[in-house]
């Protein structure tokens, strides 16, 4: 009996040790048994579904991610394929982004398993987007054998986003079947997935109406629900990106936060991390823009039950892949379905020659970075002027001013021919307030007064948010980089009469109480309209109409064609300026040579001397000298009670 005991006594203290150890591997993960898994990543495609051609070769494409996909899949059948954001607006794909949901159906085709929202996906506000989710469905329930990726938004909370535009986008992605997130399983793997668009990503959609959440907490919250799945991984398609500076780099304060998460694929900056950034177990990759690069991190399971990294790599979509046939053959029916809904409108086809270029502009890489003047901003501000006077004809009213912000242009041209479809890429964004894709033309007025505060803010706000750089045609101005904020600008001019040739013209005064007409996109005049609520009223810039009546809607104040009665898109303007130009020996229209270098349209006065730091001071130098002298008397006035209270406690003693 008493030997019997021990055994059973023996044989219960091996089931505990059995339970305590299944106990500790369950809470390690459960990952250490599975095998090697990839994940092929994209981010920022923004619209750009075809191969490109430059002086560097052909890039991009989704035929070349197509091949790279199905290679991978070969090497490895555990392989899954996510998308971070902003897969649309960009090219002339976009156009037909409502009707043909051109953008997400091809990543369907591509076997995208999941994707999320970017800030640009909303561009054409929430009756766009609806209409773009609805378009995408209504193409797989007429084609069984496409299957759309699955859509993730975890951080927009419905019961705070309420109005009947929200109830069009929430109808819709409830129609697609949209969740915060999925669980794709693949090889034994059970993958969750889940996508969040962080702050600065939000501040850019002002077009969505939505309201997001913070997307460090939405995370911690939707990760207890996949560990409550049983995962054996947590990826995050994060559309809120990497920064210089740590504290705006927000999928690393995620990465930080919520260490949970194994992957985030971060977009929204257009980075290419070469090296993922690492976080304890957290991996933060990104691949780049347009779909030149297709990224791709291989995984296998770490002692500790989580993943680490096998191999990373950034696989650039050159001339030496190549691109998938069947790919091109549906990209073609895109390409004529954009020239037979959109293009007609203008009487251009996709891939018409416009004009040719003898040089190469600043590429979009490195366009805005330094703040200066340049030749493209340059073009693009000469064209507005241009399309207004093709435009109004003989009821054509001088423009003064015609400026262009740099957040809008998207790309560049190199020496060469240059198509429509390479127009449209420069100036892509936004719709009127006729529904076609475009930003239109709109026309204000402004005091000379207001102009010089442009100038001001160009020179000011510029170096500190490079999307708010402004080209301007009409205008000329003078800054010095080191003199006080809003006190950089010492000169201000009008330039008339400008000759299309030489780019030379009259200088004139500004006069402050004049009232100037003023040519921007739609998107440009209402920043321009923003400044003062921005700035607290510091700085009063207030868009006008003829009679100098404040603007409260700037659709109002939209340009048209007096012939057709059609509104003047941004782009055509553009495409227009460029066929007005002579003709070369080919009789293609030639960009002058005007534009190969800047014409002194802002002038940098880079001088520390005492005296150009302090010449033509505005109001705001005697505001801002007053407020520090005012700080000093305060520090003053405290450090001279502090050392009376000193001086009596010593003489107590």
């Amino acid at each position: 009996m008493k030997k019997f005991k021990r055994i059973y006594a023996a044989m219960l203290a091996v089931v505990m040790l059995l339970s305590i150890t299944a106990g500790s591997v369950y809470a390690e993960g459960t990952s250490k048994d599975k095998g090697e898994v990839s994940i092929l990543f994209s981010h920022d495609l923004h619209s750009h579904l075809d191969v490109t051609y430059t002086n560097g070769g052909e890039s991009g494409g989704f035929g070349k991610i197509e091949t790279c996909i199905e290679e991978a899949k070969k090497e490895n059948p555990a392989t899954f394929l996510l998308d971070a954001g902003d897969f649309s607006m960009g090219t002339l794909y976009q156009t037909i982004y409502e009707t043909h949901a051109a953008e997400l159906v091809m990543l369907g085709r591509l076997g995208y398993d999941a994707t999320t929202f970017g800030n640009h996906e909303f561009d054409y506000r929430a009756e766009g987007v609806a209409n773009m989710l609805d378009s995408a469905r209504k193409t797989a329930e007429e084609d069984t054998s496409l299957k759309l990726p699955a859509f993730v938004s975890a951080n927009i909370d419905w019961s705070k986003n309420t109005d009947e535009d929200d109830k069009k986008i929430k109808d819709a992605l409830d129609r697609y079947g949209s969740t915060p997130y999925t669980v794709i399983e693949r090889e034994g793997v059970r993958i969750g997935v889940f996508g969040v668009m962080g702050r600065d990503s939000e501040a850019c959609a002002p077009e969505s109406g939505l309201e997001f959440e913070d997307i460090i907490e939405t995370s911690k919250n939707v990760v207890k629900e996949l560990q409550k799945e049983e995962v054996d991984m947590i990826v995050c398609l994060s559309h809120s990106g990497t920064w210089e500076k740590k504290e705006d780099s927000e999928d690393e304060l995620l990465a930080e936060a919520v260490p949970e998460i194994d992957v985030i694929v971060s977009g929204h900056t257009h980075t290419t991390i070469e090296k993922p950034i690492v976080y304890d177990h957290t991996y933060v990759v990104s691949s780049g823009c347009y779909g030149v690069n297709l990224g791709q991190i291989n995984l296998v399971p770490d002692d500790d039950g989580r993943w680490k990294i096998k191999d990373y790599i950034i696989q650039p979509l050159d001339e030496k892949v190549e691109t998938d046939e069947k790919v091109t053959d549906e990209l073609a029916v895109y390409k004529k379905a954009v020239e037979e809904t959109y293009l007609s409108h203008f009487g251009y086809t996709f891939d018409q020659v416009l004009a040719y270029s003898p040089f190469d502009f600043t590429s979009i890489d490195e366009f805005a970075v330094e703040h200066r003047e340049d030749t493209l901003g340059s073009l693009i501000s000469d064209s507005y002027i241009y399309a207004v006077e093709q435009a109004e004809g003989d009821a054509y009213e001088n423009v003064d001013f015609a400026v262009v912000a740099s957040g809008v242009v998207r790309e560049s041209f190199e020496e060469g021919n240059i198509t429509v479809s390479d127009v449209f890429n420069v100036s892509s964004l936004g719709i009127g307030a006729d529904r076609i894709p475009g930003y239109p033309l709109v026309s204000v007025y402004l005091t000379g007064k207001e102009l010089r505060i442009a100038a001001e803010l160009d020179a000011s706000v510029s170096p500190i948010m490079t999307t708010a750089q402004l080209y301007p045609s009409g205008m000329v101005w003078t800054f010095n980089p080191h003199r006080m904020l809003l006190n950089k600008v010492t000169e201000v001019s009008m330039i008339t009469d400008v000759d299309r040739n030489t780019g030379k013209g009259t200088k004139k005064e500004i006069e402050d109480d004049k009232l100037y007409r003023v040519v921007s996109g739609l998107y440009a005049a209402q920043m321009l309209g923003a400044v003062e609520d921005t700035s607290y009223g510091i700085l009063s810039l207030t868009p006008k109409d003829k009679d100098g009546n404040p603007i409260e809607n700037y659709e109002e104040h939209i340009i048209h064609n007096t012939a057709t009665g059609e509104e003047v898109k941004e782009w055509s303007a553009l495409a227009s300026y460029l066929e007005s130009f002579e003709k070369n020996e080919d009789g293609i229209s030639q960009i002058p040579d005007r534009y190969e270098k800047p014409e002194g349209r802002k002038i940098v006065e880079d001088s520390k001397n005492i005296v150009d730091l302090v010449k033509n001071p505005n109001k705001y130098f005697f505001a801002i000298i007053g407020i520090v002298l005012f700080i000093i008397a305060i520090l003053t006035l405290i450090i001279v009670l502090i050392v009376k209270l000193i001086r009596k406690r010593h003489k107590r003693k």
